[in-house]
């Protein structure tokens, strides 16, 4: 999966020339078309539609390619949703596309729509769109991961006929899910037990320097281990804890006490360690797709960064 996400990444910037350009660069250049026939090598291409040649300024052809980008598309073709090549290719540049930035809301919402309308009463092309959804923008480990995308495709299929009232409870429950502790709201709250056995409040937990990193963490995770590594060797990161330029608050979320308490040692003295003992996944309060999952806090507990690779919280941190 992962090695043909950046394959298709490579392809977009090479057909779809307008994905990968700057918005300053994009304004002044027409979204390039894929071409809708066979190539010379005879392998399917998307069968992109035609922008009319009336449409004549950059912005609109955009609007009308990711508008219309699914019209010629045949969603009962099980052979051409089994091509890769065309079908999640194709995917993957409209997703490009509507994530440049760009895109208001009101175009992402009627390209999604018109994607879910189509695909939705063909069982088999709904499975298969459902999945690349969940691959491509609720992966934390895809390249175009996109909570707002999500979000706007979730709304949607809430709204399907062509679904049934379990899918739709679990579709909510993701919204749901998803749309806590997003940038510039309040953390929510829960308590964390430290090795003592003292509990504490996340909001009543002290930040003097008005940045704290929160990190929920496994240690049985394997994945998990070499980012945490990645943490604990960082000498920058070490040097603003030590300095008190910034609180770091790490949460064992998972349920074997005895492998939290044996890895203890490991973990810098001047960090507070805690854990939930399971609350945050039973009462769903955030969102941990996968582990260590990083937010960063202000002083109050607004997030500025929810679930973010360490390099981003590096980089808001300026280390």
């Amino acid at each position: 999966m992962k090695r043909y996400v950046y394959y298709c990444l490579i392809s977009v910037c090479i057909g779809m020339t307008v994905a990968c350009k700057n918005p300053q660069t994009r304004k002044a250049e027409s979204p390039a078309q894929p071409k809708t026939t066979d190539n010379a090598a005879g392998h399917a291409l998307f069968p992109a539609p035609e922008i009319p040649s009336v449409i004549t300024t950059p912005n609109e052809r955009r609007i009308y390619l990711t508008t219309h980008y699914w019209d010629n598309f045949d969603f009962a073709d099980t052979l051409l949703l089994d091509n890769r090549d065309v079908t999640e290719q194709g995917f993957v540049n409209l997703i490009s596309l509507l994530s440049d930035g760009v895109s208001s809301s009101d175009e992402i919402n009627q390209s999604l729509d018109n994607l879910c309308s189509r695909m939705e009463s063909h069982p088999y092309a709904r499975r298969l769109f459902m999945r690349l959804f969940d691959d491509y923008l609720y992966n934390p480990n895809s390249p175009l991961y996109n909570e707002q995308l999500y979000l706007a495709y979730l709304e949607r299929m809430q709204k399907s006929q062509a679904i049934d009232d379990a899918t739709k409870s679990t579709l909510a429950f993701k919204q749901k899910l998803i749309s806590r502790n997003q940038p510039g709201t309040l953390a929510s709250d829960f308590t964390y037990y430290l090795p003592n056995g003292r509990a504490r409040k996340l909001h009543r937990t002290s930040v003097p320097s008005n940045r704290l990193l929160l990190v929920f963490y496994d240690p049985e995770c394997p994945g998990c281990h070499e980012i945490m590594q990645d943490m604990l060797h960082d000498q920058a990161l070490a040097e603003v804890v030590a300095g008190g330029k910034l609180t770091v608050l790490a949460i064992y979320t998972e349920g074997n006490p005895e492998a939290w308490r044996k890895d203890l040692p490991n973990l810098p003295d001047n960090w507070t360690i805690g854990t939930d003992r399971e609350a945050i996944k039973l009462n769903a309060l955030y969102d941990l797709k996968a582990m260590p999952s990083l937010y960063l806090l202000d002083g109050n507990k607004k997030v500025i960064l929810k679930d973010a690779p360490y390099a981003r919280i590096r980089a808001a941190l300026r280390l």
